[in-house]
């Protein structure tokens, strides 16, 4: 990458896809993790992750395990490519003479990532955790001895409106667009951007520990310092280094998810910020409470960065814009 320039254009195609289709894959076992990081203790609805989407599926349909896809799908790609395409950036901008980077120096380029993906991270999170967890707190609320919570934030009038408790069970749902035009409205652009800290908390870490673990990783798979890894090896690097972040920043995740949420079901606290939310997640759950969801975010993670990184190696961008054939079969 140091030796010849990067063509910014052709990696943010490459990441914008990798998005799309990753999502379309995992978005099921991401709204199971939303879920999950929202319980408290007592009031627990789901046991694990396949319990979650047993009961989504019946009580919500098929197609409520993709309850805020749109918004996911429709963001991911600015988001994703923003992320790879600025590590990539970084890198060749950190690299001289054509000499391999430090450690250090692919943990900085990682950070640069994490930093200029908040961007459209957080707003992103923001509205599909509000589609996500609906189900959710409809779910507490048909729980026998759960009252449904009587006092939502001024701001909340659409979320409280996204699902209707109807005799006949069905739901009607609001969507991210109204949500966004609501928030906007009552706090500004500062209402999109909610848990802007606690995001930068957790995808600045993850980065940091992803790219550099991923470099490594796929370098063993080289033959020689100047041949390429098979494009399976890239695909399970990308699983392994992934997964690992993800597992990492856990509890980061679940401090965001938790200030991300507006509505609230009964008998639910409210966060001020992060250190209230830490404090009071320790005091009120105990530790483990930090890594709800750890298992489903890593299924999450793994395939989407895997397939991120065969996108790269397979070069679709590239191939797009008419600057190389596939290497698929390269060796």
């Amino acid at each position: 990458m140091s030796q010849q320039q990067i063509s910014l254009p052709a990696k943010l195609i490459n990441g914008g896809i990798a998005g799309i289709v990753g999502v379309t894959c995992v978005f099921p076992i991401d709204l199971a993790k939303t879920r999950l990081q929202n319980q408290r203790q007592g009031q627990q609805i789901y046991k694990n992750m396949m319990d979650c989407l047993i009961k989504t599926v019946r009580s919500e349909g098929y197609f409520g395990m993709y309850r805020g896809a749109a918004v996911n799908l429709t963001l991911v790609t600015p988001e994703k490519a923003i992320k790879l395409a600025a590590n990539d950036f970084f890198r060749h901008h950190l690299s001289k003479d054509g000499k391999g980077l430090t450690v250090v120096k692919e943990m900085l380029a990682g950070c640069g990532a994490g930093m200029c993906q908040v961007i459209i991270t957080t707003p992103m999170e923001m509205l599909k955790i509000q589609l996500q967890d609906a189900g959710r707190l409809v779910a507490q609320q048909r729980m026998p001895g759960i009252l449904a919570s009587s006092k939502l934030a001024p701001t909340n009038a659409v979320l409280s409106r996204s699902y209707n408790v109807l005799p006949s069970s069905s739901a009607r749902t609001v969507s991210a667009t109204q949500i966004a035009k609501q928030l906007l409205h009552t706090e500004g652009i500062q209402g999109l951007y909610k848990g802007l800290g606690a995001t930068l908390m957790r995808d600045v870490p993850f980065s940091v520990v992803y790219f550099p673990l991923f470099a490594n990783l796929n370098r063993l798979g080289k033959r020689s310092e100047d041949d390429v890894a098979p494009f399976y090896w890239c695909f399970l690097s990308g699983c392994v280094a992934g997964s690992t972040a993800a597992v990492a920043v856990n509890p980061c995740d679940v401090v965001k998810t938790r200030l991300q949420s507006l509505s609230k079901g009964a008998n639910e606290e409210t966060y001020s910020g992060v250190m209230d939310c830490v404090s009071k997640i320790m005091k009120k759950e105990g530790p483990s409470a930090f890594l709800k969801g750890a298992g489903c975010r890593a299924l999450v993670i793994a395939p989407l960065f895997g397939i991120a990184q065969v996108m790269y190696f397979v070069g679709v961008g590239e191939f797009i814009l008419g600057q190389s054939p596939f290497n698929l079969l390269s060796p």
